[in-house]
């Protein structure tokens, strides 16, 4: 199932910069979590298994069914909303792993995807998902949001992407020159980010895209160092590096408070 993927000589020069220790695996198969049975092979190609568990306190009454796995014993690797490539420090050492959806990745796409996983991995501060991330703060981001428990998750896995581009931004923007084909790469998806991210607001107003969307769409933006629009700008700050969760809960509390009041104008208007 598992098949160790040889890297580019720009990917390999980025691996031995930022995750010198991590392995590279091609997957046969896609999947949002890797089965715990077929997890449990790693044990045959990495020195040591660790899997994570985390307090189900953490955990409101309603959360995906994954969700609840993830934080269970179950060793668990990938989560919905992953993307192309997953990582983990679940083993020793750490783990990349590329989807086999992977194969049908433009090759330049792909390299940065992997370099990406790369950088994140050399933040010792950044985990693996969002729930170890948010931890307690997770039952009041669910408390702010008037939204389903997938819903939630999306916002919380928007956000957390978020904060893990305002770590990763700088070390892309610095490899002009020295990396140039995945800087290139880098540059141009931002590019493509922008029209939309400055129709995000009347989108969710009209109803042409849903919050939890707008909220993954902008905060994808923030890696590629993009103009975001209200309310999603005060994600892109030095504040919301620095205190993360926390932040992230005040910030749904405020925006959706400004959501209900300007239904209730709205309403209000069209009703006089």
């Amino acid at each position: 199932m598992f098949e160790p993927r040889t890297l580019s000589a720009d990917l390999e020069a980025v691996h031995e910069e930022y995750a010198p220790d991590a392995l590279v695996f091609d997957v046969e198969t896609d999947f949002e979590t890797i089965p715990p049975a077929a997890a449990e092979n790693l044990g045959l190609v990495v020195e040591s298994l660790s899997p994570a568990s985390y307090p189900t306190e953490w955990l409101p009454p309603e959360v995906p069914q994954l969700l609840g796995a993830y934080a269970s014993s179950d060793f668990t690797i990938g989560m919905p909303g992953d993307g192309t490539v997953v990582w983990t420090r679940q083993t020793t050492p750490p783990t990349v792993f590329l989807k086999h959806r992977a194969k049908n990745t433009p090759d330049h796409f792909l390299d940065f995807l992997v370099a990406e996983a790369f950088v994140q991995l050399s933040f010792e501060d950044v985990p693996e998902h969002f729930l170890p991330f948010f931890g307690e703060h997770y039952r009041d981001l669910t408390e702010a949001i008037p939204a389903g428990p997938n819903e939630v998750y999306q916002i919380a896995l928007a956000l957390f992407e978020g904060w893990i581009g305002l770590h990763t931004r700088d070390v892309f923007a610095s490899w002009e020159g020295e990396h140039d084909a995945l800087y290139d790469t880098w540059e141009d998806t931002g590019e493509r980010l922008d029209e939309r991210l400055a129709d995000l607001p009347r989108a969710v107003a009209l109803g042409d895209t849903s919050f939890a969307n707008a909220t993954e769409y902008a905060c994808s933006a923030i890696k590629h160092g993009r103009e975001l629009p209200a309310p999603f700008a005060a994600l892109d700050t030095e504040a919301y590096l620095e205190y993360g969760p926390a932040y992230a809960v005040r910030w749904a509390e405020k925006t959706f408070e400004q959501l209900a009041e300007k239904h209730d104008a709205r309403r209000e208007s069209e009703s006089n």
